[in-house]
């Protein structure tokens, strides 16, 4: 595995949701590009990026639930590293 600070934040983003879910599909979008001198804006071009992601582990979960499986399976990403992460999990079947 290729050390997480050697990979961009999507591909970071990407594998921590993938190790703790093996999701059925998953989309992590970077938006940083619409969000250029908005608030949260640091630059970089990796301050905002949209998740979309299918797993098992969701059904039978709030969406609020969900979410902070979510954020807390990305560690210091959210908040710290990047401004902004919006979330849209679902279980498999429900058409997130």
């Amino acid at each position: 595995m290729t050390h997480p600070h050697t990979m961009s934040v999507d591909e970071e983003i990407t594998t921590l949701l993938t190790q703790a879910f093996a999701p059925t599909r998953l989309e992590v979008i970077n938006d940083s590009a619409r969000h250029r001198g908005h608030a949260g804006d640091d630059g970089s071009g990796a301050s905002h990026f949209s998740i979309l992601i299918e797993a098992p582990a969701f059904a039978g979960r709030t969406r609020l639930e969900r979410q902070r499986l979510v954020i807390r399976a990305l560690g210091d990403i959210p908040g710290n590293r990047v401004h902004a992460v919006a979330i849209r999990a679902a279980a498999p079947g429900e058409g997130a």
